[in-house]
């Protein structure tokens, strides 16, 4: 806006351009593609809108006044960064659309993202890929923002996400299982310092409520009748690392995927805290956006479904 609030139209200053260079009105406006008494209202409404004449008339050809010299490069200044800002965002919009954007629950962005990947490359050139790491909650929220093309995370299909409820496109690309370990007993026997079936109240390190893997636990610990009663919930955290460690401290019994501990189980730094019963099946599934996406995310989606089938 301009004195007194009158608009700016972005036209008048390529007319201004143009008679500054010509010097004349009718080539100005013949250049312009624009009748000439139009123009001519052209440049009156911009030196309206600057609040003092840019041309002086009565000298031939048309001439800028000082204040219209002043004018004139710092025009043509804007002019050049107003290109230059619409070349720079053409530029971001197109790779914005080339780029893959994955939100990644924590343990799955650490683990199995960078292995699929590699298998995903095999299959076709992929190019640029944004990747936020976050809880389950989050990259549901970055989901639900359109801020991602796709979100990699745990499913168990008696436990509906909130990407199940709102029926987003989904494909199983693997599975793990969740297992209740504890630290060794210390004694050498090899068993678990804490065991899901002792008669007395045993310490749980429990997933945060944000945690997708901590819905699906209280779930299953729920439809076993394990109830508070038989649990001392000590530790909460959103990632299965952290409640590894603690875990590995002696500090409780954690449910953690197989894949995060088959190395501790197999150099026994980790002992399985109850048997097989009490294991949690769980599927690795990529959810997508509903709506049309990117040619480069359409592909990816049609390897990965083509591959795997929905869960």
């Amino acid at each position: 806006m301009g004195p007194g609030n009158r608009p700016l139209d972005m036209e008048w200053l390529e007319d201004f351009c143009a008679l500054a260079e010509t010097g004349s009105f009718s080539r100005a406006a013949e250049a312009r593609a624009i009748a000439q008494p139009a123009f001519s209202r052209h440049i009156r409404a911009l030196e309206e809108w600057v609040g003092v004449d840019l041309f002086d008339r009565s000298a031939h050809p048309t001439e800028l006044t000082a204040a219209g010299r002043k004018f004139r490069p710092l025009l043509q200044q804007v002019l050049a960064d107003l290109e230059a800002a619409r070349i720079k965002a053409r530029a971001a919009q197109a790779q914005s659309e080339a780029s893959l954007r994955f939100a990644a629950t924590h343990f799955l962005s650490l683990t199995f993202f960078p292995r699929w990947l590699v298998s995903l490359e095999a299959l076709f050139a992929i190019g640029p890929i944004q990747t936020m790491s976050d809880s389950f909650q989050s990259c549901a929220d970055l989901m639900a923002q359109r801020r991602v093309q796709f979100l990699l995370c745990h499913r168990h299909a008696g436990v509906p996400n909130r990407m199940d409820e709102l029926a987003y496109p989904v494909a199983r690309l693997d599975s793990d299982v969740l297992m209740p370990v504890s630290a060794p007993a210390g004694d050498g026997s090899g068993k678990a310092q804490y065991t899901v079936d002792h008669d007395a109240p045993v310490p749980l390190l429990s997933y945060g409520p944000a945690s997708g893997l901590g819905r699906i636990v209280e779930h299953h610990l729920k439809q076993a009748g394990k109830t508070s009663d038989r649990f001392r919930e000590t530790f909460v955290a959103h990632h299965a690392a952290l409640l590894r460690s603690m875990a590995l401290q002696g500090r409780g019994i954690a449910w953690l995927p197989g894949e995060l501990v088959k190395e501790d189980l197999a150099q026994q730094r980790l002992c399985r805290a109850g048997g097989p019963q009490w294991d949690i099946p769980v599927d690795i599934c990529l959810y997508r956006q509903p709506s049309e996406l990117a040619p480069v995310a359409e592909k990816l989606w049609a390897a990965v479904a083509g591959k795997a089938p929905a869960a």
